[in-house]
């Protein structure tokens, strides 16, 4: 399937990125509903790939992924870990 949309993220939150990254990780594993091909790898900082065959697919899978970033984020703030 080629597609005809991407996107490619890159995010580092230094100390956090790894449990940014596994709580990404756990969303995307659970909705196999997803019209998108989303793809999120962890090296030194987290590498999120998005394909949709729909603009609007894309653009709804970015906002919910970089809403959930910024939640997963502010969490381990408002904890302090």
């Amino acid at each position: 399937m080629m597609s005809k949309y991407s996107a490619k993220i890159q995010i580092s939150a230094n100390e956090k990125t790894k449990s940014i990254f596994e709580s990404l990780q756990t969303d995307n594993k659970f909705y196999s509903e997803n019209p998108t091909k989303t793809k999120i790898l962890l090296d030194k900082e987290i590498i999120i790939l998005i394909e949709a065959q729909e603009l609007s697919h894309l653009r709804a899978n970015l906002n919910s992924t970089l809403r959930l970033v910024q939640a997963s984020h502010d969490s381990l703030e408002s904890v302090k870990i």
